[in-house]
Formats: C-alpha cells, sequence, structure tokens
C-alpha cells in the first residue's frame, strides 16, 4: 500500500507590483531622497530670483519715497513762497503811500496862497480853526477870511480852483502843496498834522497843517 503524501502548501510568491501602482511609504521609518543635482540647482535658482526680486523691490520703494518727500518739499516750499510774495506784495501796496497835492482856497473856492491854510501861520495871527465849518478862520483885523485845502485840485492863486474834493484822504495819503510844502505825512496809515474835520461850504473838510 503506497502512502499518500499531503501536497505541499504552495504559498503565493511575491509578485512585482502591477505597473503604474503606487507603493505606500511610512514617513517615520522611510529615508528622504536626497534632491538630485538638477532640482539643486534649480532650488538655488530659485532662492536667488526671490532675493533678486525683493531687493528690486524695496529699491523701488525707497526711490518712490523720495520722490514724494521731495514732491512734498517742493509743494510746501511753492506755498510759502506764495505766501511771502504775498505779504511783501500787500507791505508794498501799505506801506508805498500814495501822494496828493494841496491848494488852498477861501469858502468860495477860490486859490489863495497856502499860507492861509497853514495852521501854525493862522494861529501865529489869532485866528482858529473851526471844527464846525471845517475852516481855519482868520480874525476880523486881518480881513476874517476863511480857509481851506482842496485835495488833488488845481489852479492858480486868484482863480477858483479846477476839481479836487476838500474831503481830506487817508493817512496811508501824503499831501503836499504845489510848493513842496508836506501838509500830510502817509505810511502805515500814520497821518501828519492833519486830522478829519467837520462839513462846510462844498464838501467834507480836513483840518490841515503844514510840517
Amino acid at each position: 500500500m503506497t502512502e499518500e503524501i499531503p501536497p505541499e502548501d504552495h504559498q503565493p510568491s511575491e509578485q512585482p507590483p502591477a505597473h503604474g501602482s503606487m507603493r505606500y511609504q511610512d514617513a517615520e521609518s522611510t529615508t528622504p531622497r536626497e534632491p538630485t543635482l538638477a532640482e539643486q540647482r534649480a532650488r538655488r535658482k530659485a532662492l536667488a530670483e526671490e532675493e533678486e526680486r525683493e531687493a528690486t523691490e524695496a529699491q523701488a520703494r525707497e526711490v518712490a519715497e523720495r520722490k514724494a518727500a521731495t514732491r512734498r518739499k517742493v509743494m510746501i516750499g511753492s506755498g510759502v513762497t506764495v505766501g511771502l510774495v504775498g505779504v511783501v506784495a500787500a507791505w508794498y501796496i501799505v506801506g508805498t503811500p500814495n501822494q496828493v497835492s494841496a491848494v488852498c482856497t477861501d469858502a468860495n473856492g477860490t486859490v489863495q496862497p497856502d499860507q492861509y491854510c497853514d495852521d501854525s501861520y493862522i494861529t501865529s495871527q489869532g485866528g482858529h480853526y473851526d471844527s464846525g465849518s471845517g475852516l481855519w478862520i482868520l480874525p476880523l483885523a486881518l480881513g476874517g477870511g476863511q480857509y481851506r485845502y482842496n485835495y488833488g485840485g488845481t489852479g492858480a492863486v486868484g482863480t477858483h480852483v479846477a476839481g479836487g474834493t476838500y474831503t481830506a484822504p487817508s493817512g496811508n495819503t501824503t499831501v503836499k502843496t504845489n510848493a513842496g510844502k508836506t501838509v500830510q505825512r502817509g505810511g502805515f496809515g500814520i497821518s501828519g498834522k492833519s486830522s478829519t474835520g467837520g462839513t462846510g461850504g462844498t464838501g467834507g473838510t480836513g483840518k490841515s497843517g503844514g510840517s
């Protein structure tokens, strides 16, 4: 009788993975693969390009900031310059007095010698200034005449004054007689001896004196 030998258990041999399949790797036990030279060169090139790009952007920002600062300084400087020009111009306008000629006339507007409108002369002759009429008045012993300045008018002694006004100009206006005598010294609103008087005759008058 022949002894039957049981068939051996045949274990299937490990088959290579099929083409296109993936093999699982344990991250804790698997040794990372060293990058190839090509990968190392590509990585270094990428880092260099990134550093160059950041340096270029930083330089561009710095240039833009310098330009903006320069523009601000120019604008501020321009504003200050314009402001100073305006101040200087205003100062020049205010500080440079206008000039008007003064002609002495009597109450009828007839041109008289300048001395009859000079406060020093009138008071030395016993005359006085009448604030109601705005006229300098000589005593009757000297004819009792009444006199005042006409500003801006013209005319020879004994003729009727042409043009002008009897209203005294502002304190910024220099007033001189035709003989060159200063009746009012203008400048920064400061007048000379003149002061505003009342109203009389043909218009407002000013109390005028020489200097």
